[in-house]
């Protein structure tokens, strides 16, 4: 483990609870006065996000986002593709690729990095890269696990998924975040 730069510095972790894809740790640190302290911190490989863009014979843009259902949250949740970096060593891009052809069975010509955010660097190491993904075509979908079995893919207007943000029907960090750098990006080129 090594430092960062701020006088604090990890000093080990020990498992509390081990998953299928995440640990809980409860981590000790060194503040920069010497002092210790605990945090409990969930580790996670990370995930993948992508914003698949189709576009009419006018040129406007559409987005392929899917309908599924989340236990956590007890509720259907609108979002993009996606899906854990739970194959080691795999990079982001190729486990996008398979993300989004097994979801919502589409490839990318072009799978672009928009961004690699923190989900939440209170509680988890994990981070997101999001992908803008072009020049789509079809390819078979393979879902996996009751969730996505059941999950819904609609293809709705850009403009729409951002009213949708703006209303508060679209609430998953990813979707928002791709939604938003998407039309930056297509605005811009």
């Amino acid at each position: 483990m090594s430092g960062n730069g701020h006088g604090f510095r990890p000093r080990g972790e020990r498992d509390i609870h081990r998953g299928h894809i995440w640990r809980v740790v409860t981590a000790t640190f060194e503040a920069p006065d010497g002092t210790t302290f605990e945090r409990d911190i969930v580790r996670s490989p990370g995930a993948v996000g992508i914003v698949p863009v189709l576009f009419d014979p006018e040129g406007a843009p559409s987005i392929v986002l899917l309908r599924q259902y989340r236990p956590p949250l007890d509720a259907e949740i609108i979002e993009i593709p996606a899906g854990m970096r739970d194959v080691e060593g795999e990079p982001p891009e190729t486990t996008a690729r398979r993300e989004l052809a097994e979801e919502v069975g589409l490839s990318a010509g072009t799978l672009e990095l928009l961004i690699v955010f923190h989900n939440s660097p209170g509680m988890t190491d994990a981070t997101t890269h999001v992908f803008l993904a072009t020049d789509l075509r079809s390819v078979p979908a393979e879902a996996h696990g009751p969730e996505e079995e059941a999950m819904v893919v609609v293809q709705v207007p850009l403009a729409e998924a951002l009213a949708d943000v703006e209303r508060g029907a679209i609430t998953d960090a990813k979707t928002i975040i791709g939604l938003l750098l998407t039309e930056r990006r297509l605005s811009s080129g």
